[in-house]
């Protein structure tokens, strides 16, 4: 299950009157999970008053970009990031708008990494994982204000999110796109996934520039 008490849920619910559900409401959507690869370092070396702003920039990026291609923000923890595509839509997965805030995360990141390397001497890099699936609407917390979406399909973009190199987005087979789409997409290895029983097969969109930062060389250019 998805871990949730350690994140803020941005914005309205999902669906209106879910915010305090009587039973529970699953659906499906298409999930994109972010991380801010080298966040340790960044958090180590920095005051907290200097990591602030950095972290303004960086979620700037991600929410705007999400925003921008009809997604939305579900869960903020630190320098990660959930947000739900097509979700409660069975007619519009909206898998082709959730890879293409990806990429455009990817590309409007560039220019901060380079000036976040160019002041503080610190490599980072967003890794991002996108899995369709179904999930459960959930509220938490001592007010039930918030809700958020729970599941193995929430956990499993996280994790591909963790394992894709930094500048690079991993699909799941669930919402790999068409052969006949112009995005560049590289069909990898069979991935095995830390507690689960099969393994996964996985698709990579490729940086433009391949950067070193990463969890796991998993998603590379030959």
């Amino acid at each position: 299950m998805f871990a949730v008490s350690a994140y803020s849920t941005i914005g309205i619910p999902l669906i209106p009157g879910a915010a305090r559900p009587t039973a529970a409401v699953t659906t499906y959507a298409t999930l994109l999970f972010a991380d801010l690869h080298g966040y340790d370092a960044l958090a180590e070396r920095l005051a907290p008053v200097k990591v602030l702003p950095l972290l303004g920039e960086y979620f700037s990026v991600l929410t705007g970009a999400i925003l921008e291609f009809g997604g939305q923000i579900i869960q903020l923890a630190e320098a990660e990031l959930l947000a739900g595509f097509g979700v409660g839509d069975p007619r519009h997965s909206q898998i082709h708008e959730a890879v293409s805030a990806a990429r455009t995360i990817q590309q409007r990141f560039a220019p901060i990494r380079a000036s976040w390397q160019s002041k503080h001497s610190i490599d980072t890099g967003v890794g991002i994982g996108i899995h369709r699936g179904e999930v459960a609407i959930g509220t938490f917390g001592p007010l039930e204000q918030g809700a958020t979406l729970v599941g193995d399909a929430a956990h499993l973009a996280a994790q591909l999110s963790r394992r894709a190199r930094a500048g690079e987005v991993m699909l799941s087979a669930a919402v790999h796109l068409p052969q006949k789409s112009a995005m560049p997409l590289l069909h990898l290895p069979q991935l095995k996934l830390r507690g689960r029983s099969t393994p996964l097969d996985v698709w990579c969109v490729p940086a433009p520039t391949r950067l070193q930062l990463r969890h796991a060389a998993l998603c590379e250019v030959a």
